[in-house]
């Protein structure tokens, strides 16, 4: 019998116990972590990652080039939390709710070198109310520098941020790669500012 992999199993216990929490049923493939890195911009050296899961986007990304201290990790789920913070150790690995980012992100000293290029997002945006989208992607761009991305995979056939809270929030959406070799299949999107927020 081939011994399963230890971030798999963790990840699937935790779907398990709260499937609309953690939204996947198992861990980024390679091919959809490259996809998420491919949109990143050249210039982009600081990162966040909302939803570090089992650590297959961190991975990629650290093997990349990104550095350890200039990659801060965000985790809601404490079991995927700790098996972060050991998988990874020089990595700022925090536990916390993702609407709270800009202050965790300071209260860690992660803002002190300056925004963030990027943020990729593993978070099940597309199951999520509105108003919970709107906190969230709200909480991200306080923390992006002004023509930062923030690059977000879905499961669904359309982009996973209701157009509401894109009109509120004065964001763009651009479709990336669609990946098949993931379980279950994803699509990569490309949220930007466009500078029209609603009032």
């Amino acid at each position: 019998m081939k011994a399963r992999k230890p971030g798999a199993w963790t990840f699937f216990l935790q779907w398990l116990k709260n499937p609309l929490r953690t939204a996947a049923v198992a861990p980024s493939s390679p091919e959809l972590a490259a996809a998420m890195i491919a949109e990143l911009p050249d210039d982009a050296r600081r990162i966040i990652e909302l939803g570090g899961g089992t650590g297959a986007i961190t991975r990629a990304l650290l093997a990349a080039g990104i550095a350890d201290e200039d990659l801060l990790v965000l985790e809601l789920n404490e079991a995927l939390h700790a098996h972060l913070h050991l998988r990874f150790p020089r990595v700022q690995v925090l536990l916390g709710d993702a609407r709270s980012l800009p202050a965790l992100a300071r209260a860690n000293g992660y803002l002190d070198g300056g925004p963030a290029d990027a943020i990729v997002s593993g978070l099940g945006l597309l199951t999520m109310p509105p108003q919970l989208q709107r906190g969230l992607l709200a909480a991200a761009f306080e923390c992006l520098r002004g023509d930062g991305v923030f690059v977000q995979f879905t499961y669904g056939p359309a982009a996973p941020v209701a157009d509401t809270v894109m009109r509120e929030l004065g964001l763009h959406v651009r479709r990336g790669e669609f990946v098949l070799r993931n379980v279950p299949p994803a699509t990569v999107y490309v949220y930007t500012r466009t500078g029209r927020a609603e009032a």
